[in-house]
């Protein structure tokens, strides 16, 4: 039997193990420099914000040496998923994130856009340029993914069949516009979208368990879940619904949140093996299922 990983310089021996190339990582961060600062400062006051633990930040590193982590970690295959907070912000860091991919081919370069006129318009852009992946984060954007303003961008990404990785569960922290009824509603009206519900649609697993059984092209992502971190309190996961999980194999996608974790990245792959879903389950969630995805070559 296959034992987890124990720390970061065993993680490649683990996927060796189970047979596997690598890893794919669809739930990365790589930002502007004063972005990523403003982002780990916010999660240094995370006892301010969400009333928790502290927040240390593992990888706080400069950006090559955070590439150079992946690397050695054998992730194969990443996004970088930017964000805006505000209108106005979206088609820049569209242009960073594009300029970050060049050159880098373990990069899946990745977009983002936010509830205004010009949406429409630089996601076309972003496409026509290579864009992936977009990242959405309902809770801080703080808009409803259902927004008008939205319709022409989701019925785009449908028709392309671009993955969305969306965090739209209400942890660690609960917004206006965040739970599965907006999700619910704009999976009615656009039912073919590629989503990627990251962090599993914490703490909301079952409801968005059921949206990924509902509909073809709606995904999950481990990113947190399952860790000591996230186990505490009303994010923990309710282990009655591991058959679900178990039965949604070809659906779900490792996520880490690297590099803005507070534990090795280790400890995602190990909070996953201790589910006891097999070495079939792993296999497909931390490397098949995202290769077949993003169409990587093996």
């Amino acid at each position: 039997m296959i034992a987890a990983p124990v720390d970061d310089a065993d993680v490649p021996r683990y996927w060796r193990e189970l047979g596997l190339p690598g890893l794919v990582d669809v739930h990365v961060h790589f930002l502007p420099e004063r972005v990523q600062a403003k982002v780990w400062d916010y999660f240094g006051r995370a006892r301010d914000h969400y009333g928790t633990a502290a927040w240390p930040i593992t990888y706080r590193l400069p950006v090559e040496e955070r590439l150079a982590v992946l690397e050695q970690l054998g992730v194969r295959a990443f996004s970088t998923l930017p964000y805006p907070h505000k209108p106005g912000m979206a088609a820049w860091l569209n242009e960073w994130s594009h300029e970050f991919a060049q050159g880098r081919p373990q990069v899946l370069q990745s977009a983002t856009f936010y509830p205004e006129p010009d949406a429409a318009g630089y996601v076309a852009d972003a496409l026509d340029r290579g864009a992936r992946v977009f990242k959405v984060h309902v809770q801080v954007g703080a808009f409803d993914p259902r927004d008008r303003l939205l319709d022409d961008v989701w019925a785009r990404l449908q028709e392309t069949g671009t993955p969305v990785v969306i965090h739209c569960g209400s942890g660690p922290l609960a917004g206006e516009h965040t739970g599965p009824e907006p999700m619910a509603g704009l999976l009615q009206r656009f039912p073919r979208l590629q989503l990627v519900i990251a962090h599993l649609g914490m703490p909301e697993y079952r409801d968005f368990l059921d949206l990924a059984e509902r509909y073809e092209r709606v995904h999950l992502d481990t990113t947190m879940f399952a860790t000591d971190f996230t186990e505490r309190g009303s994010n923990a996961f309710d282990r009655a619904e591991l058959p679900r999980l178990s039965d949604l194999r070809d659906k779900v996608l490792l996520g880490s949140d690297f590099p803005s974790i507070p534990y090795a990245y280790a400890h995602q792959l190990e909070a996953l093996h201790r589910l006891g879903l097999g070495e079939e389950w792993l296999r497909a969630v931390l490397w098949g299922n995202g290769a077949r995805l993003f169409e990587l070559e093996t």
